[in-house]
């Protein structure tokens, strides 16, 4: 029996140790198994960002066409509501209407009272328009303002004249104050707001 001499790090591995050759290979692979995750996560990462800058930048775009579709809704409306009160013959000088989201606001300058209040139920009883928003002017001298009534269930123009001029049969007189936005006498529906001039 005799005792040999080996090199230690010069063998074949064999489960109880690794060469010194191994052990940097296996460094090299962990360490580029890292850098390839942290690449990896780091791609995910970007593109994860991407995706909500896009997703942010699509809701603001649609959010601004939204504004910018209700803009033009909002200026039709206004032209057509102004469109409305000239074909009606109401005469105002410098009429401006400006409707946003439900309120109408009108200006201008009015001849008289009458024709003040005519244009404000002929825009306050068009389709979309919850509240007038009144900026017209009148000449001082102008009438006192009519009372206003709210049509509801089962209102006729007679009942109306009833309730406000003890008399029936002065239907007419609220008939014409509300011409040219009534055309019938019998056409009246609920919701609608009529003026009653002060009984003569």
């Amino acid at each position: 029996m005799g005792v040999f001499d080996f090199v230690r790090e010069a063998g074949a591995k064999v489960g109880i140790g690794d060469s010194k050759e191994e052990k940097e290979q296996e460094a090299r692979e962990a360490a580029s198994k890292v850098a390839e995750a942290k690449a990896a996560s780091a791609e995910r990462a970007a593109a994860v960002a991407k995706k909500v800058k896009d997703r942010k930048a699509a809701k603001v775009a649609a959010a601004a066409k939204a504004e910018r579709s209700e803009k033009l809704a909002e200026s039709k409306k206004s032209r057509g509501l102004e469109s409305y009160v000239r074909k009606l013959g109401l005469d105002i000088e410098n009429l401006d209407i400006r409707y946003d989201d439900g309120v109408a606001t009108v200006s201008g300058k009015a001849a008289d009272q009458e024709t003040r209040e005519r244009v404000i139920l002929a825009i306050g009883n068009t389709e979309d328009v919850g509240q007038v928003q009144d900026d017209i002017e009148v000449p001082a001298e102008a009438k006192d303002e009519s009372q206003m009534h709210v049509v509801e269930k089962g209102d006729t123009l007679s009942a109306i004249a009833k309730q406000y001029y003890g008399n029936a049969s002065q239907y007419p007189a609220i008939f014409e104050a509300n011409r040219p936005m009534l055309s019938d006498p019998d056409k009246i529906y609920v919701g609608q707001v009529l003026r009653i001039p002060a009984a003569d």
